[in-house]
């Protein structure tokens, strides 16, 4: 019964990018590109009108190919009978020679059923990662927004570099299969540089697949587009919904056109001010926050596989995933992979991002921690989970995107020095996921496209006042995100509000309080106090 009832919440909610925002990397500061700039991108009314002047073929929606996340259908229409559409916009490959290359963006959309005198016009969502597909996600999670389609046309998108808009998938299946099973933590100087030479060789496999795109997949190149976007659906205000990535995904684009920013919901608010560093630390505290939270819930069972404390949880972990690393788990897997230690990490992992997950890790650790037949099939399927694979054994451009927009836009290069530096840091803060988050660091050591800068400049002077909403045990995005960037944006920018509730992201935990305060903010403008709390 779990199995199937695993598979079937996974199938949804595995569209949200749960591995995204671990490095806090961050777009270059340009200049304010609301008018043109003789040396930089031109202004978006000043692209050529072959660009300024498109209209999309919007038409019925296919099911999601592997790229975007395998669903196993078209979308369904919305409770009011609303229907998906889809098409593509073409953008410039390069802002900077907006006359050259080009590449389309998949879009899709769900038109408002309300009157011209009630709706508002488009409200454009990023569900984060980086690297999540909008298109295969927001039909998915379409009911959650019934409200808000009841005056705005819902649209999402894949950005450049994901799923259906040139998506970057760097090794095949077979290939990231194997990369995925790896141990996360070296445990000697060889193991060290067989360590980064995998990531060598994975970061030369993405520059093959991506080309002459790759330099150009940034958090910059990507609000430039959602305001390509924003002209093309003929919006004056880009009215938007922002999750985890999404957030700075948000504050970039307030930065780059704060006269188009109109009424900007930002849920799992990302760090702004967090070099790579910081923010992997941040993630690692954030992560054991909501382990032990977990534990001290799990420890109210009787049969909990972890013991009566969270100190004995620790213990019993630490000691299953050292395990893993010498003696991988049989798994019930079609294709015969065993449970690894890195795949029952991010199956734990994984698991953390909402409750709804608590249930499957109690019994994927009843499962794989049995003295008898012991089983790792529900962890290796929410490892799975965690790192975009498909049922058929294909995978999104999830990671692959991730990485390749994490490195394009931080400017920061690790070495293994600088991971055995950390390393005591990163443990203290969690003993289950900070030496793993440590040795992350190296993911863009050897990355072919040099970085923008350390972290994303989202100051701006726009008039909009932002919602930001933080969850107090956010693993992934951890709650002090939200103050500091309500802090970078600027004074009178932004206004808080708190989940005091476990999970990634707030809207969708299905909170009335938190719904209610966003939904009133979006459909008719209202601020709500400045530091407002659900819980």
């Amino acid at each position: 019964m779990y199995r199937a009832r695993l598979t079937a919440v996974l199938s949804v909610l595995a569209l949200l990018p749960a591995a995204g925002c671990t490095a806090g990397g961050g777009p270059e500061t340009v200049a304010e590109t609301e008018s043109p700039s003789a040396s930089g991108p031109v202004a978006t009314d000043q692209l050529p009108e072959e660009l300024t002047s498109q209209q999309p073929d919007w038409s019925a929606c296919p099911a999601p190919d592997s790229e975007q996340g395998d669903t196993g259908g078209s979308p369904s229409p919305l409770p009011d009978g609303a229907t998906w559409e889809c098409a593509t916009m073409k953008a410039p490959v390069d802002y900077s020679d907006p006359g050259g290359d080009t590449l389309d963006l998949a879009l899709i959309r769900a038109r408002s059923t309300a009157g011209d005198d009630e709706r508002i016009g488009s409200l454009l969502f990023n569900f984060g990662g980086p690297g999540g597909s909008g298109v295969a996600t927001l039909p998915a999670f379409g009911s959650d927004y019934t409200e808000l389609a009841g005056r705005y046309d819902l649209v999402s998108f894949d950005p450049r570099g994901v799923g259906a808009s040139d998506g970057l998938v760097c090794l095949n299946g077979t290939q990231l299969d194997s990369y995925f099973a790896e141990n996360l933590v070296p445990t000697d100087e060889a193991g060290e540089q067989d360590h980064l030479t995998r990531l060598r060789s994975f970061a030369a496999a993405c520059e093959s697949a991506a080309g002459p795109l790759l330099p150009h997949l940034t958090t910059i190149n990507t609000a430039r587009d959602m305001d390509l976007m924003r002209h093309v659906l003929g919006d004056d205000k880009l009215h938007y919904f922002g999750i985890s990535y999404g957030t700075q995904l948000g504050g970039v684009y307030a930065h780059l056109f704060p006269q188009r920013v109109g009424r900007a919901a930002l849920d799992a608010v990302v760090d702004p001010t967090a070099d790579a560093r910081q923010g992997a630390l941040a993630q690692a505290e954030g992560f054991q926050q909501a382990l032990t939270a977990y534990m001290e819930s799990c420890a109210q069972s009787e049969d909990c596989p972890l013991g009566g404390s969270p100190d004995e949880g620790e213990r019993k972990l630490n000691d299953f995933l050292d395990g893993l690393r010498s003696t991988p788990l049989p798994t019930q897997d079609p294709d015969g992979r065993p449970l690894t230690e890195s795949l029952a990490w991010s199956g734990i992992a994984q698991s953390l991002y909402s409750e709804d997950f608590w249930p499957f890790l109690t019994q994927g650790l009843e499962e794989a921690m049995a003295e008898e037949d012991p089983d790792g099939t529900i962890l290796l399927t929410l490892g799975d989970s965690m790192n975009g694979r498909n049922p058929d054994g294909t995978y999104s451009t999830l990671q692959s995107s991730l990485v390749a927009i994490n490195c394009a836009d931080t400017d920061q290069r690790y070495e293994i020095a600088d991971v055995h530096n950390a390393l005591p840091e990163f443990t203290d803060a969690s003993p289950v996921f900070g030496p793993g988050m440590a040795w992350s660091l190296l993911s863009c050591t050897d990355w072919p496209v040099t970085g923008a800068q350390a972290h994303p400049d989202v100051s701006t002077t726009t008039d909009a006042t932002i919602l930001l909403i933080g969850t107090t045990g956010d693993p992934a995005t951890p709650y002090a995100g939200t103050t500091n960037m309500r802090e970078a944006l600027g004074e009178d920018k932004a206004v808080e509000l708190t989940y005091e509730g476990e999970g990634h992201g707030a809207y969708n935990s299905g909170n009335s309080c938190v719904q209610d305060t966003v939904n009133a903010y979006l459909l008719d403008g209202k601020v709500p106090e400045d530091g407002k709390t659900c819980s």
